[in-house]
């Protein structure tokens, strides 16, 4: 299992992800542009003294991610579709990607992977908080694929 959050803009998300990250032994990758600098301070306070514990990639855009990494399955998370996150099959070593806050992920990335999933939400809000929707996407594909087990 693998974290991507591709051009995130939030600092604070990005540190409580990494924190999440670090809790589970799950990688994360950031695909950049990022929207703070690496060393933000608000990016610091949120992840905490976790850092040294969160195996971290910080690649230029998608493609040099692809080419670094060794992707089995890609699943898009999306605010408005995709499959109800407790109906979707996750897979051992499926990438979770999360899209930046303000905009979500680009058509191209909807194009090129089929599997999305989505947190039910009511109509009365937009989305949930990037950090809360990681570690709800996650914690769920761990649950299905026994990757609690060793926690």
């Amino acid at each position: 299992m693998r974290i991507v959050l591709f051009q995130p803009e939030i600092p604070p998300n990005t540190g409580n992800i990494a924190r999440l990250c670090a809790a589970t032994g799950t990688p994360l990758a950031l695909i950049e542009p990022l929207g703070f600098k690496i060393d933000d301070k608000h990016l610091k306070r949120a992840g905490l003294d976790y850092w040294p514990s969160v195996d971290l990639s910080v690649h230029p855009d998608w493609e040099a991610f692809l080419a670094a990494t060794a992707v089995e399955r890609v699943v898009l998370t999306s605010a408005r579709g995709g499959a109800p996150l407790h109906a979707f099959a996750f897979q051992p070593g499926d990438t979770l990607v999360f899209g930046p806050e303000t905009r979500g992920l680009p058509d191209f990335l909807h194009q090129l992977y089929p599997s999305r999933v989505r947190i039910p939400i009511t109509d009365k809000v937009r989305s949930l908080n990037l950090s809360t929707a990681a570690g709800i996407v996650l914690y769920e594909a761990l649950r299905q694929t026994d990757g609690l087990a060793g926690l």
